[in-house]
């Protein structure tokens, strides 16, 4: 009896526009997955590593989209994107823009290849270079845009990290991006100021570490606590920590940064903002109505 051998399915070849430390980190990672890679870059020099590894480098970015019908860009900035495709020919090809930009240059960049011919997806990565290829580490990329585009090559991008799809609004998967960073500086600014108030003391940042990331975990129930609260419109039922009781708090954190010859500017916006929700008379909230203070925009 002849067994006929069981074919492996052909992966998905790949052109890939910049290879700066995250473009050659996805670069590596598609070939480790075995999947043909056609590479370009501004300085020549930057695909040599890539192309001991079995790239192929393209002279013009024209050219290296002609290669594949997946087109991935990982360039600087939404500029560069315009530049670096303004002699390619886009009909038919699939776009994914992994530059890091805002909601609406992510929709303007998508509007700009569909009157080109192509369907267009816009990515933020939630990861540094060292950790895309690694999937214990746990990177993953926001997707937002064509959903037949990112149905027909999910298998493909998800081989650099993991893949989170967020909607056909070409503009959310920056605006999920940007969500995460901000709550992240946001963290660091309190990180920042905590470190600040032991500098000149005898308390080893070492031994302060391990209890700020303690609190910080414990505190993250507020996060779906808000969420939640943001879609009911009740602002008041459960609260322990209310608006009025947190507002006065404030004179015990500037008092202490005075003593402690710490500037206070990381932390008196966010009184400010109290103070002034209190003015509305919401003294028996917590803190979710900030966010409705911030969406008015009243300065």
């Amino acid at each position: 009896m002849t067994h006929n051998p069981v074919e492996t399915p052909a992966k998905t070849p790949v052109t890939l526009l910049g290879l700066g430390a995250m473009g050659a980190a996805l670069g590596r990672a598609w070939l480790a997955a075995g999947h043909p890679l056609t590479v370009w870059n501004r300085t020549a020099a930057r695909a040599e590593a890539l192309a001991a590894e079995g790239a192929t480098v393209a002279a013009t970015a024209a050219e290296a989209v002609a290669a594949n019908r997946l087109v991935v860009v990982c360039l600087l900035d939404d500029a560069s994107v315009e530049q670096a495709l303004a002699d390619a020919e886009l009909t038919g090809k699939d776009v994914v823009n992994l530059v890091t930009g805002t909601p609406a240059q992510a929709r303007s960049r998508a509007a700009w290849a569909a009157e080109r011919g192509a369907r267009y997806l816009d990515g933020g990565i939630m990861a540094v270079p060292p950790m895309i290829g690694v999937p214990a580490a746990g990177p993953y990329v926001f997707y937002s845009g064509s959903a037949a585009l990112f149905d027909e090559h999910r298998t493909t991008l998800a081989a650099p990290a993991d893949t989170r799809y967020v909607g056909e609004d070409a503009g959310h998967a920056a605006l999920h991006d940007v969500a995460l960073l901000s709550a992240m500086y946001g963290m660091f600014a309190g990180l920042t100021h905590a470190f600040a108030l032991i500098r000149d003391e005898t308390v080893a940042p070492t031994d302060l570490a391990p209890l700020i990331t303690d609190w910080l975990t414990t505190m993250t129930a507020a996060v779906p606590d808000t969420a939640r609260r943001l879609e009911s419109g009740d602002y008041t039922t459960g609260v322990v920590s209310n608006l009025a009781m947190q507002a006065a708090g404030r004179h015990t954190l500037l008092g202490t940064a005075q003593e402690q010859g710490v500037s206070p500017e990381l932390l008196t916006p966010l009184f400010h903002l109290m103070q002034r929700r209190l003015a509305t008379g919401s003294p028996d909230e917590d803190l979710t109505g900030l966010v409705d203070l911030l969406r008015q925009g009243d300065r």
